[in-house]
């Protein structure tokens, strides 16, 4: 396991961002865990995670050209991102979407750099996939190429159907799902904490019940 996975679970827990106890899900369902990316809600914190979302990318070694960020959570993550990288070696172009297209000015749906090539796409979590979808759409639409999702946390468990979110990404577009960590490295965080046996226990029946199979 490669040590930065674990520190951002570390670091989620530190930021109250993941957080343990009794929570519904869109779904319906009742998980032990919660995790809410938006609670990364200063300089500091995006600073981090930007850091974060840059070694799983680099550690991936995914071929990309550029960095797509969905509107709205996206923007701040993809502009995040491509500063990270560029700290490390790294420099590449990025864009966001508007939400409607604006027609004075430059103009377009996007703003940033002008989509091309291999584009990596920046988000904070899968759920239905929407966003996901959305993106690839204006990406092949402007003759660029997906080439890959990356999310902070993959909860790896099934949709509504044998899938879980990423593995269904993976599916029906043909592109990876690169996360910075996994329920799998939750589960390892909580293997260390004696404190924390009950919420392992809960966790691990939930990846038992809702979980899906590694790829």
């Amino acid at each position: 396991m490669s040590n930065f996975r674990q520190d951002f679970i570390h670091f989620a827990v530190r930021q109250n961002v993941l957080c343990f106890g009794q929570f519904q899900t869109k779904a319906g369902r009742l998980s032990p865990y919660f995790f809410n990316a938006g609670l990364f809600n200063d300089g500091a914190a995006l600073r981090s995670l930007s850091q974060f979302y840059a070694q799983a990318i680099l550690a991936s070694e995914l071929p990309f050209d550029m960095l797509f960020g969905p509107a709205y959570k996206g923007i701040p993550l993809v502009a995040g991102t491509a500063i990270a990288l560029a700290e490390q070696g790294r420099n590449v172009p990025y864009c966001y979407n508007r939400k409607e297209a604006k027609d004075h000015g430059e103009g377009g749906a996007t703003v940033g750099a002008r989509l091309e090539g291999r584009v990596l796409i920046i988000d904070d979590v899968i759920s239905a996939g929407t966003s996901v979808r959305e993106s690839i759409e204006m990406i092949r639409a402007a003759g660029a190429q997906p080439c890959g999702v990356v999310i902070a946390l993959d909860r790896m468990e099934r949709g509504q159907g044998e899938l879980s979110a990423a593995q269904e990404v993976r599916r029906n577009y043909g592109i990876p799902v690169v996360s910075i960590a996994t329920l799998d490295d939750l589960l390892g965080y909580l293997q260390g904490k004696a404190d924390m046996v009950q919420n392992l226990v809960a966790a691990q029946s939930y990846r038992d019940y809702y979980g899906v199979k590694n790829d």
